[in-house]
């Protein structure tokens, strides 16, 4: 059996994790990532609670337990990337980028040098030989935010969870007698716990007030509070008019203009071929030929074609969004993507 390190975040999922391999094994230790410890105006950050629910399932399990604090890192890879995209204009994922260089590269090479053989986190994925492949919880399934971890990382990764869905997660927890076992899933920014997009930028970028536009008339509907907190597609937060809804299908940063329509059909909304940028392939370059794709988390699996840095949809996808990620399957093996440019 093997020393594994588990990144223990406080929640049911790793807590399983964690007991899943003791249970099979394993010289098990448990690790907090200390990556977001700050509160923000009204909203307190519950790294301390996690932090300490963590620790009572490592000593219910009897494993050790550590803190790697990543702080620092974390605010520039993960943090200060999310911001940039955003100023520019950009729907980035911050939940990728923090698999790619604080999961799966910080905490594998620390843990590497602190003498783990293998890490484990509670993902919803599997992999086979340094491939990764979805989960069976189709709903739960975690693939698209891991699309960016290397062969070389997942060589040395276990997800324990990757065969099981989350209800039967929750009652396995709840047999081992696990304190986190009905412990609510973690929303919103993956580091600032219930906090909302726009609360968390407003405390790091400066927003002027601009107009929203209707696309098809060219009149002014209203006032925005920042082009900045706008995403393609989005319906719901613009306050413009009765009658039929609007829906954001553009925006002009250096103009701070938003761009909406009541045309679900405007040429804005739907494409039916993209750009990417920073394509990531998990083993080797596909072949360009025909894949499945998910635009963005929670987006249905469709058909593309591949043609190198080009995808093709064979029906057009509505509100793909620059910034976010576009994730190539092969049945169910994640093969990598790359950032929507559009």
């Amino acid at each position: 059996m093997s020393k594994v390190y588990v990144g223990m975040s406080g929640g049911v999922d790793s807590s399983l994790t964690a007991a899943l391999l003791v249970e099979a094994g394993h010289d098990v230790t448990g690790v907090y990532m200390k990556n977001w410890t700050q509160d923000l105006p009204g909203m307190r950050c519950p790294w301390a609670d996690d932090l300490a629910d963590a620790k009572r399932v490592a000593v219910h399990l009897g494993i050790d337990f550590k803190v790697f604090d990543f702080e620092a890192e974390y605010k520039q890879k993960v943090v200060d990337y999310m911001i940039d995209e955003y100023k520019a204009g950009r729907t980035p994922n911050p939940d990728i980028m923090c698999n790619q260089e604080i999961k799966f590269k910080l905490f594998l090479e620390t843990a590497l040098e602190d003498g783990a053989e293998l890490v484990a986190t509670g993902h919803y994925a599997k992999t086979e030989n340094g491939r990764l492949l979805k989960a069976q919880d189709e709903n739960k399934d975690q693939t698209y935010f891991l699309y960016r971890v290397s062969e070389e990382a997942l060589k040395k990764t276990l997800f324990p969870l990757g065969g099981y869905t989350k209800p039967q997660v929750r009652e396995m927890a709840k047999e081992r007698g696990l304190t986190t076992a009905a412990k609510k899933d973690s929303v919103g920014i993956c580091f600032v716990g219930q906090i909302g997009m726009r609360e968390f930028l407003s405390q790091y970028v400066t927003t002027e007030p601009g107009d929203i536009i209707d696309r098809q008339s060219g009149k002014v509907l209203g006032r925005h509070d920042g082009a900045i907190f706008y995403t393609l597609g989005q319906r719901h937060g613009l306050d413009v008019g009765g009658g039929l809804p609007y829906y954001v299908v553009g925006k002009d940063m250096e103009k701070n203009e938003v761009y909406v329509s009541t045309n679900l059909n405007d040429d804005s909304l739907w494409l039916k071929e993209i750009k990417l940028s920073s394509l990531h392939w998990v083993n080797s370059t596909p072949k360009d030929g025909v894949y499945r794709v998910r635009v963005r988390h929670r987006a249905p699996v469709v058909d593309c074609e591949l043609r190198g840095d080009t995808l093709a949809f064979t029906e057009p996808q509505r509100a793909v969004t620059a910034g976010q990620s576009a994730v190539l399957y092969d049945g169910d093996v994640c093969l990598g993507g790359g950032i929507v440019v559009q």
